[in-house]
C-alpha cells in the first residue's frame, strides 16, 4: 500500500511538472488566446485598441520623414456632436479641411501619438496597394482567376473567383462574419491569429461556397486575405514591406505604425494594421488629392477613381475594398472598421474625417447611418 501510494504521489508531481512544462511552453500562445476573449470586454476596450503589439505578434514598420500636417483655424462642428462622441465611445477624431487639421481631440484616457487598431480600415489601404502595383505590372490583373494567382488556393472554395471578386467581396464562399457568435468563421480566424497559426493555411481550408464567384456581393474578410496572398504570391515580398516603402515612407506618418500578423510573419491585412488618427487621416487626404502627394502621383489617379466606384454585384454600395455611402456624390467614399473606426472622403468638400471608437454597440440598427449623417454635416458646415 505504501509502495503504490508513493507511485502515486509520483504520478501527480510528473503531471504537475508536465503542466508546468506545457504552460511555460505554450504561455504565449495561452496569453494571446485569452486577450482575444478580452479583447472587447467593457472595463478593457479602450486601452485594448490601442496597444495590441502588447497582446500579439506584430511586424513594426518606418514612418519615413515625418511630414506635419499644417494647422488651420479652428471650426465650429454640427449641434450633437458632443453628444454623438459620448454615445459612440470615441477615443479619437481628426477632421481635414483642404490638408490643414481645423478639429482635433483625444478622448476617454487616450493620447495624440497612440497606434489605434484600424480593423478593416486595413482593406482600403491594401486596395491602394494592389492598384499601384498592378500599374507597374507587378501583380495580375482583376480578371485573373485566384487559383491561377495562388495555386496554394486550388482545391478551396475559391476555385473559378477573380481577383476582381475578392476585391469586389463577390467570391462566393461561405463564410459567417457574425462577430457576436464564438463559433463564426471570423471568430474562428481570430483564434488562428492569436495562436499563431498559418492565416494563408485557414484561407486554403475553406472549402464550402455560398453561392457562383462574381454574382452576389457578400461582405467576407476572408476575402481581403486572398488579396494579399495574391500579391505576396506575384512579388515574393510580405505586405508590410510592400506597404512601408510604396505608401507610408513617401507620405512621411507621425509615428511608425505596424501590423498584427501570424506566426509565420503574414500581416493580418484585413483588420491589424495600427497607425495614429492623423496618420489615417493621412490616408484619407492622399484619396482626396486623386493618389497625389508632395507632387508625385503615388496612387494611379484611375485605379483610385476606379475603386472608390460601386463594383459589386446587384448595385451593393461596395467598390474595391472601399464602402460608398448611399446617394453619393463623385468622390464620397470612406474606409470603415468594427467598433467605430472610419476614413471617410468627400473630395467636393475638401474634407476627411477620420474617427476611431471603441463603441461595443457599433452594430445597433441605424449606427453607422448616425455616423454618416455625421459625416456629412460636418462636410456641409465646412
Amino acid at each position: 500500500m505504501r509502495r503504490a501510494f508513493g507511485w502515486l504521489i509520483r504520478g501527480v508531481l510528473v503531471l504537475v511538472v508536465l503542466a508546468v512544462a506545457l504552460g511555460v511552453w505554450k504561455r504565449e500562445e495561452i496569453t494571446r488566446l485569452m486577450a482575444v476573449n478580452n479583447l472587447f470586454a467593457q472595463d478593457r476596450i479602450v486601452a485594448n485598441f490601442s496597444s495590441m503589439e502588447r497582446m500579439f505578434l506584430h511586424r513594426p514598420m518606418q514612418a519615413g520623414t515625418p511630414v506635419p500636417l499644417p494647422r488651420g483655424p479652428d471650426v465650429a462642428l454640427p449641434e450633437g456632436f458632443d453628444d454623438w462622441l459620448q454615445a459612440r465611445n470615441v477615443t479619437a477624431y481628426v477632421v481635414l479641411r483642404d490638408g490643414e487639421i481645423v478639429a482635433e481631440e483625444y478622448r476617454l484616457g487616450t493620447a495624440q501619438d497612440d497606434l489605434r487598431i484600424s480593423w478593416s480600415v486595413a482593406k482600403s489601404v491594401l486596395s491602394l496597394l494592389y492598384g499601384m502595383l498592378l500599374e507597374e505590372g507587378s501583380v495580375p490583373g482583376p480578371e485573373v482567376q485566384v487559383t491561377d494567382a495562388v495555386p496554394a488556393l486550388r482545391g478551396s472554395a475559391y476555385e473559378g473567383a477573380t481577383i476582381r471578386d475578392v476585391l469586389a467581396m463577390s467570391s462566393g464562399i461561405r463564410f459567417n462574419e457574425e462577430y457576436l457568435d464564438y463559433h463564426s468563421d471570423i471568430n474562428r480566424m481570430g483564434r488562428v491569429l492569436a495562436l499563431g497559426r498559418s492565416m494563408d493555411g485557414f484561407a486554403a481550408g475553406q472549402k464550402q461556397r455560398e453561392t457562383p464567384p462574381g454574382t452576389v456581393w457578400q461582405y467576407v474578410s476572408i476575402d481581403t486575405h486572398v488579396l494579399g496572398m495574391v500579391i505576396r504570391e506575384a512579388t515574393g515580398r510580405g505586405i508590410a514591406d510592400l506597404v512601408e516603402e510604396r505608401l507610408f515612407v513617401p507620405i512621411g506618418l507621425e509615428r511608425a505604425p505596424y501590423y498584427v500578423t501570424d506566426g509565420f510573419g503574414v500581416a493580418f491585412v484585413l483588420g491589424g494594421l495600427n497607425m495614429t488618427t492623423r496618420d489615417y487621416a493621412r490616408l484619407g487626404q492622399l484619396v482626396a488629392q486623386g493618389g497625389m502627394w508632395q507632387g508625385q502621383q503615388l496612387v494611379p489617379a484611375d485605379w483610385l477613381a476606379e475603386s472608390i466606384r460601386p463594383q459589386a454585384p446587384g448595385g451593393a454600395l461596395y467598390g474595391y475594398q472601399w464602402w460608398v455611402p448611399d446617394a453619393a456624390e463623385e468622390g464620397e467614399v470612406f474606409a470603415r472598421g468594427i467598433y467605430g473606426q472610419y476614413v471617410y472622403v468627400n473630395t467636393r468638400a475638401g474634407v476627411v474625417i477620420a474617427v476611431n471608437s471603441a463603441d461595443r454597440q457599433f452594430r445597433a440598427p441605424g449606427i453607422h447611418a448616425q455616423a454618416l449623417a455625421m459625416f456629412r454635416a460636418i462636410a456641409d458646415g465646412l
